[in-house]
């Protein structure tokens, strides 16, 4: 009776692998298809999906509970179920929360921002979310290739069947900058997106489990067999990779100001008269928010807007032409 049991738990447990393994698949080649517009929010549905029936078939495989349990004094079945009978099982959000979950805290937190992403999207078109997400995306690919490996067996990985996606044109460092000011995503994904993100702790926001980032340059190689590759990995903590990741966070971490601090500044700097009222003045008749390098999202957890470093040399210049816009140009 125990090995008929056993030889069941396996074929689910293989079962549920499968079912992962394809929809992971299947998530990364409509995320890679250039046909196909609505990319993002199918690729996290089926990678939910994906790490969904992974985790079940981890529990099932170490025997713990994964099935939705009614709460006391609901009839004596232990279990719930649906309207036909089925047993009803945990979602990724409640496998994530098991304190038997095997995930490390970089990657839970990535999923668990997918799934907030998920429910905010559901039944709403976006736009630009693409690009936006793309290091969330290859973080999340990058920690399921890595898990089901190392929960089950090396040959469950799917990184054999997967390479890097090949484009038409070259990015220039102007087409870039266009890109990330025109994300134009819709307010409640802008506002769920900082205020997720203010909250973590900085180990978390800078682990390559939560976000993997890439710094992409053109190489000019001197040697044959030297470009075989279009993209070379170095090690961060190499001469070169210290210096190309000291720029990125120099940049990454740009100063940001409330208009409190702002006001506070300039009052430091001889401009008595200088007030937040004048200061919202300025940014509206200048529209200044609609320029993504004057400003950005809510501020550590508040509503209000954070401004960057060349807002502040333009509220310098309007406060020496005494609070002037007319001569103010952006």
């Amino acid at each position: 009776m125990n090995k008929v049991r056993k030889r069941r738990i396996g074929s689910i447990s293989d079962e549920l692998i499968s079912k992962s393994r394809e929809s992971a698949l299947s998530a990364v080649q409509i995320f890679n298809n250039p046909l196909i517009k609505f990319k993002s929010e199918t690729f996290i549905v089926l990678m939910i999906i994906s790490w969904t029936y992974l985790l079940h078939a981890y529990y099932r495989k170490n025997k713990i509970v994964y099935k939705c349990i009614k709460k006391k004094g609901e009839t004596r079945n232990r279990y719930e179920r649906t309207p036909e009978g089925a047993i009803k099982y945990i979602g990724l959000l409640e496998c994530l929360n098991k304190k038997e979950c095997p995930l490390d805290m970089q990657t839970k937190t990535n999923l668990r921002f997918l799934i907030e992403i998920r429910n905010e999207i559901e039944h709403r078109m976006t736009t630009r979310l693409d690009n936006y997400m793309s290091a969330k995306f290859q973080a999340c690919c990058l920690n399921y290739n890595r898990y089901i490996k190392d929960l089950f067996t090396a040959s469950h990985g799917i990184d054999k069947y997967l390479s890097f996606s090949l484009q038409f044109s070259s990015i220039s460092i102007d087409q870039k900058d266009q890109l990330l000011e025109e994300y134009n995503l819709p307010k409640n994904i802008e506002g769920f997106i900082s205020n997720f993100e203010n909250a973590l702790d900085e180990s978390i926001y800078n682990h390559p489990n939560y976000a993997y980032r890439v710094i992409f340059t053109q190489k000019m190689v001197n040697h044959k067999n030297q470009a075989d590759q279009v993209i070379e990995f170095v090690k961060p903590d190499s001469k070169l990779g210290g210096e190309i990741n000291t720029v990125y966070i120099r940049e990454k971490d740009k100063e940001k100001y409330l208009p409190k601090q702002i006001e506070e500044i300039m009052k430091k700097e001889g401009y008595q008269d200088f007030t937040v009222s004048k200061h919202t003045q300025l940014w509206q008749k200048l529209n200044a928010k609609g320029n993504t390098s004057y400003g950005g999202y809510p501020f550590q957890g508040k509503q209000d807007w954070a401004w960057h470093k060349p807002w502040l040399d333009i509220v310098r210049k309007y406060c020496r032409n005494d609070y002037k816009t007319d001569t103010i140009n952006i």
